[in-house]
């Protein structure tokens, strides 16, 4: 088997592919990564969202960039190269605690706050969740295979954990 084409998915940004594809994101702190896939048809993507609400954001145009916009995004997307709605599973990664002053008025801190919003965007598309590597205080990096759907975890931290 070839080593599979490997795309970058940068900070408020998503990817979409089929077969032997690799959506690469490094770097997470408190942002999350979501990954999506449809094994039935080796169709996945993956955002890298950056803020819990549009609320928290004056420049709204990047539905890459918050959980409410960018799982819909990723589903019309994947939906588009053959992947089937009642088919696709989620891996969560990220919503790390970094910043310790960074809290809201509730308490939460930012990388919560973004665990909690990407939960209830799959649920609102009716995604279950198969795997997460979420919280803590270290950073992550994820590597989606989309063929399998196995997405690798790498932090300093934790080490490789595999979803």
């Amino acid at each position: 088997m070839s080593a599979p084409t490997e795309i970058r998915v940068k900070v408020a940004d998503f990817a979409v592919a089929n077969g032997g594809t690799l959506l690469v994101t490094v770097g997470l702190g408190s942002c999350v990564a979501i990954a999506l896939h449809d094994p039935d048809a080796r169709i996945g993507g993956l955002a890298h969202v950056l803020l819990p609400s549009t609320g928290m954001s004056q420049d709204r145009s990047n539905r890459a960039k918050f959980p409410s916009t960018a799982v819909p995004l990723l589903c019309e997307r994947m939906q588009a190269l053959g992947a089937r709605p009642g088919r696709l599973r989620a891996k969560i990664v990220g919503g790390a605690s970094m910043f310790t002053s960074l809290l809201s008025a509730t308490g939460l801190q930012i990388g919560e706050r973004n665990v909690v919003a990407t939960r209830a965007a799959l649920e609102h598309a009716g995604i279950p969740i198969v795997g997460q590597e979420v919280g803590g205080d270290y950073g992550r990096s994820v590597y989606f295979d989309v063929r399998d759907g196995r997405l690798t975890v790498k932090s300093l931290k934790a080490g490789h954990v595999i979803l």
